[in-house]
């Protein structure tokens, strides 16, 4: 599962450096319950499903044949889960023949069967159900990271909405699969599977496995029958209806296809033509064959999440479906995506996490592989600046500080879906990987994974896997990381002592609890030469020491970058200078920039690594460089006025570009209007919106002229630029466009708009229209409250009774506020 975050827009998800500070204590409240594993009475062997579907009704009419074996004891019973449906006949299976069952079914959601006599462990035995689900009845709720949980989606079904596609598609993660077939809806299980999807012959299905064949069903009906021959969990289960288009790609002789609307279908190489590279990357840097006959990735509308590793068949989000223009703009956090769902099919359908508290066995190690295969593919400062990102993302979150990584205590399974199983766990994992080395870390890797083999795991499987390949206890390890929360919080001094040629580094941890054991490496150049030493913090307070020829030009504390802490370094900027320009890490010129940053508007040292990060050889130091330069300063405007330009003028990267447009335009300079006007022609979409803003700013009546011009284009990036312009300088006339465009965004999109948005509610005069903004604002706090977009809403909207009260309808404007505010506060 991979997450479809909202963070960054929330001021969250940058790359900046997060503040030092100690993780927050948790809240004052009664202990989550304990989640064991789920016990086994009763093993899946294999499900048999035929299932067909009533688009009006959004039914789902299924029949299931599901093979068990009693697990450890003998049992005349049999629990399954089902969700939400109507159970027409249960029965044993004798041959071809069917024996009815006594059943009762409790809170919609519990099958209990009595199956009529005693069965031993390991003794086979089938039971059919026939039954209907009705997932649009079903009273489910989703979470932050999955936003639904009723499994089975019927998209535009009646085909009542225009420009929509027509779609059917299935989400079990965690436990939706029991919202359209019968099952045992446990991580810990495993069965083979045969689905049949009886459907309209014009449209194309996916599922697990291969398709086994197809037949007519009737007028119009098709019957396709997908078979999956490997066992897999049932929460991995899945199926798609639709209208679309397949590409045929291939690795090993094997199938590789992506599934999308015809509209991108031109584009499906370019969106997911790395996917080969990523199978043979992952095959032989884990020395474990992808372990499935095929594998498919297809994309969907409305889906309820980033992306889904359905075993061989992954499902994405909309958001991965672009078009060649709008893959220029593309960055590597936008392909990760792709990796992160593949590597899933070793590290979570291959050996699953055997409860949702071990999650960490399968997200983390997804997480953990965005960065490897971006350094395979685009180098060491491509994954470092990946890494970085996604441990910034954590650091921000204090509340995330007091969660452990292994969570046995949770009030839902969804709750285990966050930063710390994600982006910390991915980053402890980055960590692993320094610390044992490459040989030893994926030996253990692959021990792992064999020892585990389609069967389940968890973090102490994990730990044996690698003590064993490294002959090394690291319980230590796992201790601190995983079964225990927080990190790090420290401050790192510095002192020179000329008499006896030592410099000494004192590491203090500030952060509650026992101190941290943490391993890492102290570089000292000294003359243009480095010095290692290889030291290891177990106290609270610990000073290094290290005699030398000379005062070093540079101690680069950490050298390799991969400690996960928060840290408080008090070096010089005269280090940082020398750090940015010998160091060899894209962290070591990314943390000079960021400390720079601070002091640049009156230290000439910092502004000289900033001016120098303005070139820097990787494209986010270029931009992490250009962002926080304040240009509202005569002095750093003049100077980094021309370097921004010089930039701009040899730039190719459209993420730096567009960086470069937005500085430039801060400075309102009429002799950057050419370069503005030039830029509006961009093929990049960001690019293109950049200028439009950029323009808009030096020429405010010819900037609101050229937005409307861009009007009929419907992608993101430019849409929000023309949504900038107007709140600026548009009125009445542009309400409805900027209405209409909030509503057909996607949710990142919304969040982009709606700053802009509230600033044109400023003007209206018209209390519709303003009461319109309201809604569309209010409901967007409630709905991302839990991401805390709802301060985010609130103030947006006071801003907009802020400046609606000199204007006729203020009262009424005020009215329509607090009642808005009020609604997103009392929301849960």
């Amino acid at each position: 599962m991979k997450q479809l975050l909202v963070l960054g827009l929330l001021g969250l998800g940058a790359a900046a450096p997060a503040r030092a500070q100690a993780p927050a204590p948790p809240a004052a409240k009664a202990e989550s319950p304990y989640r064991a594993s789920a016990t086994k009475v009763n093993d899946l062997v294999h499900t048999k499903l035929d299932v067909r579907f009533d688009y009006a009704k959004r039914y789902l009419y299924g029949k299931t044949w599901i093979t068990l074996k009693p697990h450890g004891y003998p049992t005349d019973s049999l629990r399954l889960d089902a969700k939400g449906m109507d159970i027409k006949a249960v029965a044993m299976m004798n041959g071809e023949a069917q024996q009815p069952l006594k059943y009762t079914y409790t809170d919609a959601a519990n099958l209990r069967i009595n199956l009529g006599k005693t069965l031993k462990p390991g003794e086979a035995y089938t039971v059919y159900i026939d039954y209907v689900s009705k997932p649009n009845e079903l009273k489910v709720q989703g979470s932050a990271a999955i936003t639904d949980a009723k499994g089975l989606y019927f998209i535009n079904p009646d085909s009542t909405e225009k420009g929509k596609p027509v779609q059917i598609w299935t989400q079990g993660e965690t436990e939706g699969s029991s919202a359209w077939f019968p099952t045992i809806d446990r991580p810990n299980q495993k069965t083979t599977q045969e689905i049949s999807l009886t459907v309209p012959s014009k449209y194309v299905t996916l599922s697990n496995g291969r398709l086994d064949g197809s037949k007519p069903a009737g007028p119009g009906l098709r019957t396709d029958t997908w078979k999956m021959e490997l066992p897999h969990a049932p929460y991995l289960f899945m199926m798609a209806v639709g209208d679309f288009k397949v590409y045929k790609d291939t690795w090993r002789g094997k199938d590789v296809s992506y599934y999308l609307e015809p509209k991108y279908a031109p584009f499906a190489k370019q969106i997911f033509g790395n996917t080969p590279d990523m199978l043979e990357f992952f095959s032989t840097r884990l020395d474990v064959e992808y372990p499935w006959n095929r594998y498919a990735q297809i994309v969907c509308r409305d889906y309820v999440s980033g992306a889904m590793e359905n075993t061989t068949a992954t499902l994405h989000g909309e958001q991965v479906q672009l078009t060649d223009r709008e893959l220029l703009d593309r960055e590597y956090t936008g392909e990760s995506v792709i990796a992160h769902e593949l590597f899933h099919q070793w590290f979570g359908d291959y050996v699953t996490a055997e409860s949702w508290a071990n999650i960490t066995v399968n997200e983390t190690m997804a997480d953990f592989s965005e960065g490897l295969y971006a350094e395979h593919k685009y180098g060491r400062d491509a994954a470092d600046a990946h890494y970085y990102r996604y441990l910034r993302r954590y650091l921000s979150s204090p509340r995330d500080a007091t969660k452990n990584l292994v969570r046995f205590h949770y009030d839902s399974q969804e709750d285990v879906f966050d930063l710390v199983s994600y982006q910390k766990g991915g980053a402890i994992m980055d960590m692993l990987r320094t610390y044992l080395g490459d040989d030893v870390f994926f030996a253990g890797l692959q021990k792992y994974l064999k020892d585990n083999a389609l069967g389940n795991g968890e973090a102490h499987q994990l730990r044996l896997a690698f003590e064993a390949t490294s002959g090394q206890d690291l319980n230590w390890f796992f201790n601190q990381w995983y079964f225990a929360s927080g990190h790090p919080v420290v401050s790192i001094d510095y002192a020179w002592d000329a008499a006896n040629k030592t410099q000494s580094v004192t590491v203090k941890q500030t952060q509650p609890g026992q101190p941290f054991r943490l391993p890492f490496t102290i570089d000292y150049y000294v003359k243009g030469k480095v010095q290692h030493q290889a030291v290891v913090m177990t106290e609270a307070t610990q000073t290094f020491r290290m005699p030398l020829a000379a005062k070093p030009e540079l101690v680069n504390v950490d050298a390799a970058k991969k400690t996960l802490w928060q840290k408080t370094d008090n070096k010089p900027m005269s280090e940082y200078a020398y750090q940015y320009a010998h160091a060899p890490l894209f962290v070591d010129r990314r943390e000079a920039v960021d400390a720079a940053a601070k002091l640049h508007a009156t230290d000439a040292t910092a502004r000289g690594i900033v001016l120098a990060g303005l070139n820097d050889k990787f494209y986010s130091v270029r931009r992490g460089a250009i962002e926080p330069l304040k240009l509202d300063d005569p002095a750093v405007a003049k100077v980094a006025g021309a370097a921004l330009r010089k930039r701009a003028a040899i730039e190719k990267e459209p993420a730096v570009m567009a960086s470069l447009l937005t500085a430039l335009a801060k400075l309102k300079d009429k002799k950057d209007e050419k370069l503005f006007t030039q830029q509006l022609g961009s093929q990049s979409y960001n690019v293109q919106g950049a200028a439009l803003r950029a323009f808009a700013a030096v020429q405010p009546a010819q900037g609101l002229a050229r937005a409307k011009a861009f009007e009929k284009d419907e992608h993101d990036a430019l849409a929000q630029a023309v949504v900038a312009v107007y709140a600026k300088a548009g009125g009445p006339a542009e309400w409805a466009y900027v209405r209409d465009r909030y509503d057909a965004a996607r949710p990142q999109a919304k969040f982009n708009l709606a700053e802009p948005m509230a600033g044109l509610m400023n003007r209206l005069d018209d209390p519709a229209a303003f009461n319109e903004g309201v809604a569309r604002i209010r409901d967007l706090g409630v709905k991302f409250k839990s991401y805390g977009a709802d301060q985010m809403a609130v103030g947006l909207l006071q801003a907009a009774a802020k400046g609606q009260a000199s204007r006729a309808n203020a009262s009424a404007a005020q009215q329509a506020v607090d009642k808005a505010v009020e609604e997103i506060k009392n929301a849960k």
